[in-house]
């Protein structure tokens, strides 16, 4: 079968296509015809060798989330997979190929009228938009602020901010259209990357920052919390903060302020399964919104990811074998 593996960490030039035996699903697992493949922010930074501390080595089939059709499935698995369309999770690896396993407790069928692109676009980043504002323990009218908006964990977070009642939900994005096509999606305000800007009306201070950027200016955003303001970090596409970042919450101690990491591996297996079925319904209906940025096939691999480093996607990019 044809996959795409790291042949080199660094720039999307390390990217190969090459032939792999085709997978077995073993106990437990099913095997899955890959139709989708959702192309996300943690693959940049795996490709990157960002995070070759954790064991990813050269070599890596990259991929987290695909679509299809059950082909076969392991011992002890259900028969009656084989033949459904799903949406499945298949870790931090195995994404990027014709042919794809994964565990039976991370698929989820498909409902009718939601495509492939739509279920990758939408399986992993909604979950954590969800998850993050839970984490933050978001309440009706307070102020939220996206930071990174364009990406589809952003998407989502401003989709189900507004929804959820927000006074205010500012993003921070990189051109006027994209703030444009996020004031659609629910946004109330648009900031420049760096926060500001925005307009005289524009939100100075926030009760809930979902960040999926990190980075070295992420200590900026710290100071813009409310008293009792809480801050969600979720992602590191723009780099990882500078070490010393605690010092701006310890400097402003009496504003009870509070930082938090969020990644779904914390969360219950079926809770997770329920919040993504609730997701793949309303986007079925129309209710909650996905942005496919392109469909490229299998072997641009390495073009979908210079449109990632390149800040170019809104959305997500999703493959097809």
């Amino acid at each position: 079968m044809k996959a795409v593996v790291i042949r080199a960490f660094g720039d999307p030039e390390g990217l190969e296509v090459v032939d792999l035996p085709a997978p077995e699903p073993g106990p437990g697992q099913v095997l899955v015809a890959v139709e989708a493949i959702g192309v996300g922010g943690v693959d940049a930074v795996i490709r990157r060798g960002a995070l070759a501390a954790y064991g990813f080595r050269e070599g890596h089939l990259l991929g987290s989330e695909v679509a299809g059709t059950v082909t076969a499935v392991g011992e002890g698995v259900d028969a009656a997979w084989t033949g459904r369309r799903v949406w499945a999770f298949t870790g931090l690896s195995g994404g990027y190929a014709e042919q794809a396993v994964a565990r039976v407790e991370d698929v989820l069928a498909l409902p009718d009228g939601l495509t492939g692109a739509d279920a990758v676009t939408l399986g992993g980043s909604g979950l954590v938009a969800h998850f993050a504002l839970r984490k933050a323990h978001f309440a009706p009218g307070e102020t939220v602020l996206v930071r990174g908006a364009a990406g589809s964990i952003g998407i989502t977070a401003v989709q189900l901010a507004a929804r959820g009642g927000a006074g205010t939900v500012a993003v921070t994005t990189s051109s006027e259209e994209r703030g444009a096509r996020l004031r659609e999606l629910g946004a109330t305000h648009v900031l420049d990357r760096s926060g500001q800007g925005g307009g005289p009306d524009a939100p100075t201070g926030f009760d809930v920052v979902v960040d999926v950027v990190g980075g070295p200016g992420m200590p900026d955003v710290l100071d813009t919390l409310h008293a009792g303001g809480r801050y969600v970090l979720v992602g590191v596409v723009g780099g990882q903060p500078p070490e010393d970042f605690g010092t701006r919450l310890l400097r402003d101690f009496r504003k009870s302020l509070t930082f938090a990491t969020f990644s779904t591996d914390t969360v219950p297996g079926p809770d997770r399964q329920a919040v993504r079925a609730e997701q793949f319904a309303d986007a079925a209906r129309g209710d909650l919104r996905t942005v496919v940025h392109a469909v490229l096939p299998l072997g641009r691999a390495a073009d979908a990811h210079r449109a990632m480093d390149a800040g170019e996607v809104f959305g997500r990019v999703v493959l097809t074998p």
